[in-house]
């Protein structure tokens, strides 16, 4: 961490650890790197370090090895505080991301998370109780009907390769290939599944290991990798039973979506978009289409499902949303009309970064145990993030199957069946301890052979029942705990909102509750989260979003040591079960627990209460690693309550009442459930995009501008608007109600004009739908470029000649005060001529404080790894480096060093002088 310190100059220094690496001129930059500052014992961690490039401050990670490109975005936090998302750099190792008006002292409890995972800490796994062995959840009886098997379709299989398309803020155009199975002979016209791949590396060289790249189009003697051919089972699987299906490549998108602000979920979906409307046309005239389409059943495009992977599941959301809810034309990549029906789609592994599903759309969402890439579930917010919003009759299904991974449901991304080169996501370092439910060879974890078949299934499940309106599959898929044979032997467990649920006991919307305790899903206090930061692993209901602290996800937080204490849900107003046979409650215990036991009662307007029953619950399998704090659904009959006379039209509470001796339990909600579906219809709301304008700072006076934010659609209805401070980070909300074409996110900021030069500023918001609105690009605001020039940086002598147990100084200067801090490196380098100071010239502490090092044994001074960074704080204009010498007994001749400004790879400017101190003997 840094700690700022109270005078007007402050230095701070770099470990560069140089030795046994190829030297600074050959890596992207030093290997190792720590701030230190002189004052205070408080380093950076390692591998992080502050520095500049193109005139702006920059917080740098670098770390040990590559992080491999995937799904789940890089971000840098100060506790549980969002920084941002770094850019990275070719190296795959080293991640940037500018400070803004983040002043370094603010940088404490540094930390780099991907979907919640640490990428620069291993996972604490101390707080695992022993006597809590992970165990595979008990085997469900088999559904009436297997979707995994497949039909007696032929197959036809064929490329198409279009000419590629240009996308709103990508320079180069994105491919337009894709792989087509569809059935051969069938009469009629047939649905159509699209699937889109996730973020993968998009090139690799043929016969070597492990040489991958992000890169597009492919450099020579690379390949593209066929991410979109690793769903071949899938589509045979479907073609066979009778659907049409296209998986579409998106190598150009994952080469440049990390310069998209939404991670390119607007891309995606333009691309989505731009297949099915070529789909469109070859369905209205067949001749002009490719000779595998023509081969093919025709396709019916009012029947429609998208399958998206990882960031292709937040891709195919946006596409169902921007099918319904068109987007503003500036960000879209497609701009025709909308000759399609999307009557589902299938999320694997998925990111959510907006935390913006389509409500109105049906849904099933894979999540997989052992997801080593978007390991916080998130997901999970496909289910979660859509009660309240619309209609509530589309089905939401979350499919939990324990031991997959991420990777393993694309073959192309599978070691042993890829063309390039794979890998297990969730992975394995020799040197640490063995995850207990997660490592391969564990048995709860699955071979990617069982894991790609069980995915399979519950995509056709889907198709099946989004599709062809198949009601016998959906007890796979609506927490009714049956299974699928074909899916063996992988436990699968499910739970589900909307369809015919009614009523709804939600934690949030002023519900009251007694005996527990109504937590918080994001909060920094652990008084007020639902989850502990000690706990083991995470909960997919409870991964985060923008801000360190949300209003409006709550939970029910149940503790007890002694059974029969009753907890109690009070909703705002009495609701109705009347036309329900069940109660369906979404409850989650601590993993590897087992035997948890409630009591269920309700209780009407008229204070009758009655007992419904009971219901068990035993944990998910779980480490340090995994998100298996997951909702498991319980039903209880409903008959109870009608044979007592309870007035179901008008139940005013849920009582939960443990049976167990002690334990813990999460309640997300309840619902008056029946069997069946509904019949989906998308309500017309208002749809709200945050834009983003730039403008410039100005030399004096001040202007007020506004966060563009655009509401278009119909109707009326309520986000949630977080404005967050470009300082601190920490937002402020508030309630608003959005009409089209209104005003109604109006935040004003004010920019004033000066002649001092600083940072670029962002002023941003964030939104959420909460009621009757749909949200596009959820964050955007207000950035602010500093115009002014940046300093003029020298590096002067102020004691180069001094005698032994004096102080050599330099004195790094700028030419005008600025409004940030400036940061640049010096470094100790080789003298080229006489005798070098060595380590034990120079004071001890100072040599341990600068460079880490220590005298012994002794060494010329430029093998001690001094890489130092010197900090010009706002308001300054100088900082001295000062090297105190020491006197010995020894008789020296004269000796020097040499001092040099260097780049940030730790190589000397080509236009600063070198310069020298000179430490004479005294006599």
């Amino acid at each position: 961490m840094i700690r700022a310190r109270q005078t007007c100059v402050t230095a701070v220094a770099v470990l560069a650890a140089l030795a046994g690496s190829p030297g600074p001129a050959q890596a992207e930059q030093p290997p190792e790197s720590r701030l230190l500052s002189t004052t205070d014992d408080n380093p950076l961690p390692p591998g992080w370090r502050i520095d500049g490039e193109d005139g702006t401050t920059q917080l740098v990670w670098r770390a040990p090895k590559a992080v491999p490109m995937g799904d789940a975005r890089v971000e840098f936090r100060t506790g549980d505080r969002l920084l941002g998302a770094p850019k990275p750099a070719r190296d795959g190792r080293t991640f940037r991301l500018a400070l803004g008006e983040t002043r370094p002292e603010r940088l404490t409890d540094l930390q780099v998370t991907a979907a919640g995972r640490r990428l620069d800490a291993a996972a604490d796994d101390t707080h695992r109780s022993g006597s809590r062995v992970a165990r595979m959840p008990a085997r469900a009886p088999a559904n009436g009907v297997d979707p995994g098997r497949p039909g007696s379709y032929r197959t036809v299989t064929g490329k198409y390769d279009l000419d590629p398309v240009r996308l709103p803020g990508f320079a180069t155009p994105v491919e337009m290939t894709a792989e087509v199975v569809a059935p051969k002979g069938a009469t009629g016209s047939r649905p159509l599944a699209l699937f889109l791949h996730g973020r993968h590396n998009t090139c690799y060289k043929p016969g070597s290991e492990d040489e991958v790249t992000g890169d597009w189009p492919c450099a020579d003697g690379y390949k593209p990798i066929p991410s979109h051919l690793g769903y071949l089972r899938d589509q045979q699987l479907l073609a066979s039973q009778g659907y049409v299906t296209v998986s579409i490549s998106a190598n150009g998108i994952n080469a440049q979506d990390w310069e998209a602000e939404d991670a390119g979920a607007q891309a995606r979906s333009s691309l989505v978009r731009q297949h099915l409307a070529r789909w469109a046309d070859w369905t209205a005239h067949r001749s002009s289409a490719p000779a595998v389409v023509r081969e093919a059943a025709k396709a019916d495009l009012s029947h429609v499902l998208l399958v998206g992977h990882s960031r292709g599941g937040e891709g195919v959301n946006r596409a169902s949303m921007d099918s319904l809810y068109p987007p503003p034309a500036a960000e879209d990549g497609y701009r025709g009309p909308v000759r399609w029906k999307v009557r589902g789609t299938v999320l694997i592994g998925p990111t959510i970064f907006g935390q913006n599903p389509v409500a109105d759309v049906p849904s099933v969402t894979l999540l997989p145990g052992c997801d080593g890439d978007v390991s916080d579930l998130q997901g999970e917010d496909f289910v979660d993030g859509t009660r309240g919003i619309s209609r509530g009759t589309a089905l939401h299904s979350a499919v939990y199957i324990v031991g997959a991974n991420h990777n393993y449901f694309n073959s192309e991304w599978t070691p042993g069946e890829a063309v390039a080169p794979a890998r297990d996501d969730f992975g394995t370092d020799p040197e640490e301890e063995p995850d207990p439910v997660c490592t391969p060879g564990a048995a709860t974890r699955l071979t990617a052979a069982q894991q790609h078949k069980a995915g399979s299934t519950y995509i056709a499940a889907a198709a099946r029942l989004f599709l062809a309106g198949d009601e016998r599959v959906r007890p796979l898929l609506d927490g009714s705990g049956k299974r699928a044979p074909s899916a063996d032997p992988a436990r699968v467990l499910t739970h589900a909102v909307g369809g015919r649920r009614s009523g709804g006991f939600l934690p949030d919307g002023g519900a009251k509750v007694t005996g527990a305790r109504l937590c918080s899903a994001i909060d920094p206090d652990p008084a007020v989260a639902c989850l502990d930061p000690e706990s083991l692993g995470s909960s997919p209901h409870f991964a985060s979003w923008e801000t360190e602290k949300e209003t409006g996800r709550s939970a029910v937080d149940l503790k007890w040591s002694a059974p029969g204490t009753a907890a109690r849900i009070t909703p705002a107003k009495p609701l109705s079960l009347r036309d329900s046979q069940k109660l369906a409650l979404r409850v989650f215990v601590p993993p590897n627990t087992t035997g948890t036991k409630f009591d269920v009662s309700v209780t009407d307007s008229s204070n009758r209460r009655v007992t419904l029953g009971s219901v068990q619950v035993d944990g998910l399998p779980g480490s340090a690693n995994t998100a298996s704090y997951w909702a498991q659904e319980l039903r209880v009959p409903l008959t109870a309550a009608a044979r007592a006379g309870l007035d179901l039209s008008h139940v005013k509470s849920l009582g939960l009442t443990p049976r167990s001796q002690s334990g813990r339990a999460w309640l997300m909600d309840a619902w008056g459930w029946a069997p069946g579906t509904s019949a989906e219809k998308a309500a017309a709301l208002p749809r709200v995009d945050v834009g983003r304008t730039i403008v410039k700072e100005g030399d004096s006076g001040s202007r007020t501008y506004r966060i563009p934010v655009e509401i278009s659609g119909h109707g009326n209805g309520q986000v949630r608007v977080y404005v967050l401070d470009p300082d601190s980070g920490r937002a402020e909300n508030r309630l608003v109600t959005v009409r089209p074409g209104s005003d109604a996110i109006d935040v004003p900021v004010e920019v004033k004009g000066d002649t001092v030069y600083g940072d670029d500023v962002q002023h941003d918001i964030a939104v959420k739908a909460v009621r009757g609105t749909v949200v596009g690009k959820h964050r955007g605001g207000l950035t602010v470029e500093n115009d002014d020039p940046e300093p003029v940086i020298t590096l002067s002598p102020v004691a180069d000649r001094v005698t032994e147990a004096e102080t050599l100084t330099w004195r790094l200067s700028v030419d005008a005060p600025t409004a940030v801090d400036i940061w640049t490196p010096v470094r100790v380098l080789p003298v080229t001529e006489g005798a070098e100071l060595s380590t034990k010239d120079v004071d001890p502490q100072w040599l341990k404080d600068w460079s880490g090092d220590v005298p012994d044994p002794e060494r010329p001074l430029s093998d001690a790894n001094l890489w130092v960074w010197l900090n010009i704080p706002p308001g300054s204009t100088s900082v001295d480096f000062v090297v105190p010498t020491v006197r010995d007994q020894v008789a020296e001749p004269t000796e020097s060093m040499r001092l040099a400004q260097t780049d940030r790879n730790a190589e000397p400017l080509p236009d600063r002088p070198v310069l020298t101190g000179t430490v004479l003997d005294k006599p």
